[in-house]
């Protein structure tokens, strides 16, 4: 993060202020991007960050800088990860951020994996290492109930197609004891999260390199909520 400007930068990338002075602007370096696509980042205090494809009129990361640009869809697309999320349902919500989590990493969309993440690791019982360890592996490999398991196995087929999607799959998550209603949810809250992973990526929202944001980002979610204040 602190060499010469061109050198690679990490998945991750730090939030920085805009620089909107004239003559203030530094050089601009690229990174590749999944795909091979390139994002243009600049250098801010010795730290290489991702420039925005428009400019938002905000400093916020990730989608919460989204929503506040255009806060008539932020309202709706908010609502939306509030019902998913935290609204009336037999999954926990833990369980919920698990699987939002896990297609945005599927999708290497970096600010969504670690948002909710951090959201799912606050609120299941394992903690951050049951988080990691289904994020880093398959879905059958998840340190997780079986039901959640097959839950998870739904969403990852979702994200790649949603036609990949069997009656064999849905099959076995009910034969582990999902209901129509949860397999349902499942499906939704994968396709959702390819589109809000997408939003993101798609502006090349900044995103911060410090675990700690999310965590604290995580402990204002599960209080409040995804709900914009009015």
């Amino acid at each position: 993060m602190t060499g010469s400007e061109g050198t690679a930068v990490p998945a991750r990338l730090g939030q920085a202020p805009e620089e909107r002075a004239a003559g203030q602007r530094s050089k601009h370096a690229h990174r590749a991007a999944p795909g091979g696509s390139k994002y243009t980042c600049r250098r801010v205090d010795g730290t290489l960050v991702r420039v925005t494809h428009i400019e938002l009129g905000n400093e916020i990361p990730g989608i919460r800088g989204l929503l506040a640009y255009r806060p008539d869809t932020g309202e709706v697309l908010s609502e939306l990860a509030d019902v998913l999320l935290r609204g009336d349902s037999t999954l926990s919500r833990g369980e919920r951020e698990l699987i939002a989590a896990y297609v945005s990493r599927g999708n290497e969309c970096e600010y969504c994996a670690g948002s909710h993440g951090a959201t799912a690791a606050a609120q299941l019982p394992g903690g951050a290492e049951q988080v990691e360890q289904t994020l880093a592996g398959a879905a059958g490999d998840a340190p997780v109930p079986e039901k959640l398991r097959a839950l998870l196995e739904i969403a990852g087929l979702v994200r790649v197609d949603g036609r990949l999607v069997s009656a064999e799959a849905v099959a076995r998550a009910r034969g582990l004891g999902a209901t129509d209603r949860e397999i349902h949810d499942t499906v939704l809250i994968a396709a959702a999260f390819c589109m809000f992973n997408r939003y993101v990526d798609g502006l090349a929202t900044s995103v911060p390199e410090n675990p700690a944001a999310y965590a604290a980002g995580a402990a204002q979610l599960v209080q409040h909520g995804y709900q914009l204040p009015r």
